[in-house]
């Protein structure tokens, strides 16, 4: 079944190529590499690997070199090079394969000698290759410059300020990096007809991100492999950029294409001709505009209301906002990625004033035509604070966050400049931000949350309103932005696909019709939305010289396309994201269009391939529109919610019937099969302070609304795991109620326990179940939380021997021991130890979260930041998660066909419940600011009925405490059970088969000999072990054959031993 993805060799002539420029990956025997990033040197390594196993697919015998670097220090490219060149002086007749690369660790990218650096590299590099041309035969050279994760580690201290764009920082420098090196690597003396040398830079750098987990690392470093390979080969003319990262497609050489990539031998014609027709029409003159308008005068007398403002009466111009105001690469030619860097503000859209209407269309432009003594307007080439720039003062980069400074600035340059009467000059400011938000919101959804954003964005016009007098500011509408995905699916455009995931990650890396796509649809829409609300409310139309209008033009985005369906890159910068001089002409135009026209009434589509002719002032309609002179009314401020009087959830499943029969298997249990809940753990599940209001009730229990076990009330006004099972069988038993210890229920927790005392209320457990005449012990189905370990994390520095996570494991065996033995139909709920350092950032002004916070949980909330303490006992709490995943996942309770534990993962990765502003939300919290309140119950009861819904390998590890009522997941007629390891595997059957046989067992001292479902597994399978699979699965068959037949006639024999012989070998 791996086949496919496999290459298979081509037929080739039978003596290796003479010639670099027709050299096959066949002809290869050798893989050497230069130049190994020195704080990712293992991921290099893995990485050249890969390389070589794919290259061995086509042949076997290749070998991998690296030259040695053992050392922790840099060692000179130089250096490396003649050693390389040194050790291979005898090897002229084989073919090598060299791959430099090119670390940028050492570099930092907001520093000021950051051009120095390059050049510094390059030089490096160049000198390093003049070396191994005139040493080394028969040698293809592939350049590859890496970027890995850690420049704040290497004195890069600017890189540590959190209020730079650091993606838009290392975007800068791997462009410059990237650009030199090309135009160095274009040199003829690298690609002239020598047959036997040539060098070839990879078309995009590798960027390690930062990852925590091991399997996605994995994951990447195997998409960096494949990314390289296909550099390696010559470039097929239909290649297609595959962004669905999950989706690993390798290509190979094809009898047309048979050879590795060279410059010579490797740009098509159909990549030539569209870099010639995009630079064509990248550099059309015909950027002017033609104004049809005969009235362009001012007002007879300068106007007193913003409502009977005419064009002409304008007299400065200014703007705030990111790159596309800043004018990021509008006049740069097609081929040169390095000028997106440079900020074209004369030509920018809504307040670039370069030459004049005739040549370059801008809002200040036009507005020169109505007013030739406008002011304000920026021109030439530069940052913000240089002269030229004047009233634009937007930055690239910046995020709705940053517009509070960009208005202070701009506001004391009006006010402070002598050529502008601050109190009596109309000005139009535009503010258009948004688009970097929207870029980063994946990355902290409630910072980035719509309300927060605009937020931002009205703390700016506040000020504005404020302080400035007659004013029209204008508020774009962010731009729908998902559309600029297109660019980067067709590869033959060569977009650098790769840049623009570092600026805008969030909307290039989901998924086509994916859940995340989807979200960023709607995170766009909500932030168009929440504009419009803003706008809407009247806030700014309470006084006759000031106003903001919402300009829509934007809204929606026709992306312009060529004659044959792709993209139309000549309206973009080099980069594919920014927007060339071609769309800013459109823009200025839309933008004084939608200035004209009547609110309720204006323009809110962005079509790039269509014509737009400008509009004019009228007899009847000479004003620049506002709410008042279009008749519109405001629909004012959104009604406020009403305040919330319980924490309960709202039930929508239907599929709520049990099961025809009692089931036998646990495989197969629906919710509504279960007939009693049960618990165990400590403070957590008792309840303890779950509704304290004050520090007298902190110490009272409140089981009735623990969010594993309580059954207070109903779901509707309670929500636990218990209340939500009523919902299936109304006559569930076990749950606890109350305060206190008097309707306890199965709930065995008990306050500061640790997991040293879970064998024993395990014991409690079994014990009462078995004396209560309202349980059925051996028929009815049980559901058994266990969550425990807060205390053992918080008091480790105190007891590092027995709070060991070994001793941690061994107790939670001894428990899960006890249910195996003891307990028939249960399905256990393992929940691992939440991810305890978010509670750091639980603050409150109250003496509880102050005092007693750091009394309960010493260990974990008194060390300082970065300390060997906090780091120590952050390694425990992930070693305490790995323990449990390791017991549950090995296979030490699979022998039962009526018992199950699985481990429910949404706290392994907790996130910090954060409110509306972003800050940590103290009121998931109780008194103490450390046990959850009935708040935090509610989201943990449905966190972990919904983990209960999951597959095991695909339950989602955090919690995002959202509080929503209709979080609750349903059973599906196609997934109407409990998963459980079993019934999770892709071969499990439907409702109406079977259930997969197991291997019955007496008790948690045998081992299954089947492997482990590991929840954490790749979805995909590397394609360098198939073969391996293949022949390792037919041995593995051949002897399960063998042994099946083998117990079968041993059974027969000694049937009446077995279980003790069992007994006796294993554990």
């Amino acid at each position: 079944m791996y086949m496919p993805i496999l290459c298979s060799p081509i037929p080739a002539p039978f003596s290796p190529s003479s010639s670099v420029h027709a050299l096959r990956p066949a002809d290869v025997t050798a893989v050497y590499t230069l130049g190994m990033p020195l704080s990712n040197r293992d991921e290099a390594s893995r990485i050249v690997s890969r390389i070589a196993e794919l290259l061995s697919m086509l042949n076997p015998e290749v070998i991998t070199q690296h030259v040695d670097q053992t050392s922790s220090q840099p060692r000179s490219l130089l250096k490396e090079a003649e050693e390389l060149s040194l050790s291979l002086a005898h090897q002229v007749t084989d073919w090598k394969l060299v791959l430099l690369f090119i670390p940028t660790d050492l570099m930092c990218a907001c520093s000021s000698d950051v051009d120095e650096d390059v050049k510094t590299v390059v030089r490096e590099m160049e000198a390093a290759q003049q070396i191994l041309h005139e040493r080394l035969h028969r040698t293809l050279v592939h350049v590859a410059v890496w970027s890995g994760n850690h420049q704040q580690d290497n004195g890069c201290e600017c890189m540590r300020d959190a209020t730079i764009n650091h993606n838009l920082q290392k975007a800068t420098l791997l462009t410059a990096l990237q650009d030199s090196l090309s135009h160095v690597l274009k040199n003829p003396q690298w690609h002239s007809r020598s047959e036997d040398f040539t060098v070839v830079l990879q078309s995009a750098p590798i960027i390690l991100e930062p990852n925590s987990d091991y399997e996605n690392t994995q994951s990447d470093l195997t998409q960096f492999a494949v990314q390289l390979w296909t550099n390696l080969l010559q470039p097929s003319t239909d290649q297609v950029e595959v962004m669905d990262s999950s989706f690993i497609r390798i290509p190979c050489p094809t009898q047309e294409r048979p050879f590795l990539r060279t410059q010579m031998n490797s740009l098509t014609e159909r990549e030539g001709a569209l870099y010639t027709d995009a630079s064509a029409a990248l550099t059309d003159p015909v950027m002017g505009t033609e104004i049809p308008c005969t009235d362009r005068s001012p007002s007879l007398t300068t106007p007193t209301s913003i409502h009977e403002l005419r064009p002409g009466d304008i007299k400065v111009v200014a703007a705030v906002g990111d790159s596309l105001t800043a004018g990021n690469g509008v006049g740069a030619k097609a081929d040169n990625l390095l000028l997106v860097i440079n900020e074209y503000r004369g030509l920018s859209w809504s307040i670039g004033g370069d030459e004049n209407i005739t040549t370059v269309t801008t809002l200040p432009n036009i507005l020169k035509e109505f007013n030739p003594s406008l002011t304000g307007f920026s021109k030439g080439i530069g940052k913000e604070d240089r002269p030229e720039a004047f009233l634009n003062q937007a930055v690239a980069g910046a995020k709705c966050g940053d517009m509070v400074q960009q208005v202070r600035i701009l506001l004391d340059k009006m006010k402070n400049d002598s050529h502008i009467d601050f109190h009596n000059d109309w000005k139009v400011i535009t503010m258009f931000i948004g688009g970097n938000d929207i870029c980063d919101f994946c990355t902290d959804s409630v910072f980035f949350s719509p309300r927060n954003v605009v937020g931002r964005i009205r703390q700016a016009l506040d000020i504005l309103h404020k302080e400035v007098p007659r004013a029209v500011v204008n508020l774009v509408e962010l731009l729908n932005i998902v559309a600029l995905r297109e660019l980067h699916k067709d590869k033959s455009l060569g977009c650098p696909t790769w840049l623009v995931s570092l600026i805008c990650p969030c909307i290039l890396k989901p998924k086509e019709e994916s859940s995340e796509l989807q979200r960023v649809n709607d995170f766009n829409r909500a932030y168009q939305h929440a504009m419009r609300e803003l706008i809407d409310s009247g806030r700014y139309d309470t006084q006759d010289n000031f106003t903001v209008v919402l300009q829509p033009f934007f809204r929606e985005v026709v992306l312009p396309r060529l004659e044959d369906g792709r993209p139309d890159r000549s309206y973009f910068t080099p980069d594919c994201f920014h927007l060339s001089q071609k769309a800013h002409t459109l823009m200025a135009r839309a933008l004084w269009n939608n200035m004209l026209e009547p609110l309720g009434n204006k323009t809110f589509t962005q079509d790039f391939t269509a014509d737009i002719e400008l509009k004019c002032p009228s007899e009847t309609n000479p004003f620049v529109r506002t709410a008042i002179n279009s008749n519109y009314t405001f629909a004012g401020p959104p009604p406020t919610s009403a305040p919330v009087t319980n924490w309960g959830s709202d039930f929508s499943c239907v599929n709520t019937a049990p099961s025809n029969s009692v089931p036998t298997s646990a495989h197969r249990i629906r919710p509504a099969d279960i007939k009693v809940v049960a618990a165990v753990g400590d403070s957590i599940t008792a309840g303890f302070g779950a509704k304290a209001k004050n520090l007298l009730q902190l110490r009272t229990e409140y089981r009735g609304v623990s969010w594993s076990i309580g059954g207070d009330k109903d779901l509707e006004r309670v929500t636990t795991l218990p209340n939500i099972l009523k919902k299936f069988n109304p006559h569930i038993k076990g749950m606890s109620k109350g305060q206190g210890k008097w309707q306890t229920g199965f709930n065995m927790a008990v306050s500061g326990a640790k997991i040293s005392g879970i064998p024993g209320q395990v014991r409690h457990l079994i014990d009462t179940m078995k004396n209560d005449s309202m349980v059925n012990f051996q028929d009815d189905w049980k559901l058994v939380t266990l969550f425990i370990g807060g205390n053992d994390l918080c008091q480790y520095c105190n007891d590092r021997a027995s709070l060991s996570p070994e001793n941690y494991s061994h107790h939670l065996m001894t428990s899960l021991d006890i249910l195996y033995k003891e307990v028939p139909r249960t399905i256990v709920n393992i929940l691992n130890i939440l991810e305890i350092e978010g509670l750091r950032r639980i603050k409150r002004d109250s003496l509880g979260c102050n005092v007693l916070q750091k009394y309960v949980c010493p260990c974990f909330l008194i060390p300082g930041e970065d300390s060997p303490e906090l780091a120590e006992v952050k390694r425990i709490n992930r070693d305490l998660q790995i323990e449990t995943e390791k017991l549950v996942n090995g296979g030490r309770y699979d022998g039962r066909e009526d018992f199950a534990v699985v481990v429910q993962p949404f706290f392994k990765n907790s996130v910090v419940p954060l409110n509306a502003d972003g800050r940590p939300d103290a009121t998931y919290f109780s008194e103490d600011c450390f046990h959850f309140s009935e708040r935090g119950h509610a989201d943990m009861a449905a966190a972990l009925w919904n983990n209960m819904l999951e597959p095991v390998g695909k339950k989602q590890t955090y919690n995002n405490f959202t509080n929503a009522r209709n979080n609750i997941k349903c059973p599906t007629e196609e997934n109407p059970y409990i998963f459980t390891k079993v019934n999770s595997l892709p071969s499990w059957t439907t409702p109406t088969g079977t259930a997969p046989p197991t291997t019955t067992a007496p008790g948690p001292t045998t081992h299954s000999t089947a492997q482990p479902l590991n929840p954490y597994c790749s979805d995909t399978v590397p394609v360098w072990l198939a073969t391996v699979l293949v022949v390792i699965s037919l041995l593995i068959g051949s002897a399960v054959t063998w042994l099946l037949f083998s117990c079968r006639v041993k059974r027969s024999r000694r049937k009446m031993t077995t279980a003790v012989e069992m007994k006796g070998t294993m554990f």
